[in-house]
């Protein structure tokens, strides 16, 4: 299977059935079609964690961490507390086997034992049409501590979508969030898509 084949069909997933046997059939080779098509949104997200202040030693929560790629790109910033979370029993075999996380749970944030909080939490690559609803930035925001952290990306598939900015704005005005940067730049440039990365502040 090649990494055409995987990208192929990404961005055509409808529902969440679809999106799950789509990742467990390609859980082998995802991360070199990533890599051969230069994903670049782990760093970028990872980056501007740093650049909201977030320090080294903060527990990270990774939603949709797939097989660790956004995990590694954590750890190479000097984060080494990180709980991931995804759907793919595939996926999270491949990040349990790379050692990044100090948890690894399969499901949704509803999932996550007990009523844990986090001061920072990333989705990298997750908001996507067939991936992730809108309303899990306010999921997601919930999980957060008073002025918590949460760094994500919208490519331009989801961008084009309209749903996520449309929630991202509401919550602006509604003082729900803050909002502390938003930068259009590269996503997947061997499938010409970019993403913003946005940071938001939990009010």
């Amino acid at each position: 299977m090649s990494g055409d084949d995987f990208f192929d069909h990404a961005y055509g997933l409808e529902t969440a059935e679809e999106t799950a046997a789509h990742y467990a059939r390609f859980a082998e080779t995802y991360e070199a079609s990533m890599r051969e098509n230069g994903y670049a949104t782990p760093a970028r997200c990872a980056e501007a964690l740093q650049e909201a202040g977030v320090e080294a030693r903060t527990p990270i929560l990774d939603i949709g961490c797939g097989t660790g790629l956004s995990g590694e790109a954590l750890q190479r910033a000097g984060y080494e507390f990180l709980d991931g979370t995804d759907f793919s029993t595939e996926m999270l075999t491949v990040a349990r086997s790379k050692g990044l996380y100090r948890a690894l749970t399969q499901g949704g944030l509803d999932d996550l034992s007990g009523d844990s909080r986090y001061a920072a939490a990333v989705a990298v690559g997750v908001f996507s049409p067939g991936h992730a609803p809108a309303s899990l930035i306010d999921d997601v925001l919930e999980r957060l501590e008073p002025n918590g952290i949460f760094v994500f990306s919208l490519n331009d598939h989801a961008i084009a979508q309209g749903s996520y900015e449309g929630r991202v704005h509401e919550l602006l005005d509604t003082g729900g969030a803050e909002l502390l940067l938003r930068e259009y730049g590269e996503h997947m440039p061997g499938q010409d898509v970019k993403a913003w990365v946005l940071v938001l502040r939990r009010r």
